[in-house]
């Protein structure tokens, strides 16, 4: 039987959004080579966009060029701010660093992003310098050289190159109820958590003392990692936790 054009017609908007959440992945401007262009393009590592997708959301790429907050946030159901250049030391009243390097207009995207999302109450999930952002956003304040104030290169060991670390989880915390009392982590960071923002609360650190996960307590889902939960596509624990909260904002 030939079916009609109302049996073949898309589902409404709505009932699209309930069954898959739209997660905003944020993006970054840098210059960029590829086919016969050489020039600045919005750039994502795709590994975010394959755990988004593998964990039964619907990525999206969000650039670094808006200031309608609230209108961005009105069409995701969740947030991942992703890894990056170091947050302006001048947002937490320090000169930089001679190895912190930076990108203003991004900070400015991803802080007023994030202000709108809390406001509204969408979920979020940040990834190594979004754990920074949401703490920095909230008043805090980083170690801006790790291997500088520790003597050691443990959490970066060299460019490109990943270090491992076991994450210890506070009991009862968002971040333990989602890995477990402990779990191992690709850490790519010269840069780490000084002062806690207001409100955040350190629920995971690695073997040195290094706070490596942080949340808001509550019902809203602001969970922040120092670590790079993207690079482990077996592993879509935290991912799948974004999009099951994204999924009952929009029940």
């Amino acid at each position: 039987m030939v079916s009609s054009a109302s049996d073949s017609s898309p589902p409404p908007r709505e009932e699209v959004r309930r069954r898959k959440p739209v997660i905003g992945l944020t993006t970054y401007i840098e210059p960029a080579k590829f086919g016969v262009w050489d020039t600045e393009a919005a750039l994502l590592h795709r590994v975010y966009v394959d755990c988004v997708a593998a964990a039964g959301g619907i990525p999206v790429l969000l650039p670094p060029v808006t200031d309608a907050y609230d209108r961005l946030v009105s069409t995701v159901d969740g947030i991942v701010l992703v890894g990056g250049a170091d947050v302006d030391p001048a947002r937490y009243g320090q000169e930089p660093h001679e190895k912190t390097y930076t990108r203003p207009d991004r900070d400015a995207f991803e802080f007023g992003l994030l202000g709108a999302a809390i406001e509204a109450g969408v979920p979020v999930l940040g990834v190594c310098r979004g754990l920074q952002v949401i703490s920095v956003a909230l008043g805090g304040t980083l170690t801006q050289d790790m291997p500088e104030a520790t003597g050691s290169r443990e959490h970066q060991p060299a460019p490109a190159t990943f270090g491992t670390s076991t994450i210890t989880l506070a009991e009862g915390s968002r971040a333990a109820e989602i890995l477990g009392a402990e779990t191992k982590a690709m850490c790519y960071h010269h840069q780490a958590i000084d002062r806690l923002g207001d409100g955040l609360v350190p629920v995971g650190w690695a073997a040195d003392g290094t706070v490596e996960a942080a949340e808001l307590p509550g019902g809203n889902f602001v969970l922040g990692v120092q670590w790079h939960p993207e690079q482990d596509t077996d592993d879509l624990r935290l991912f799948a936790a974004l999009v099951a909260a994204a999924g009952k904002e929009n029940e």
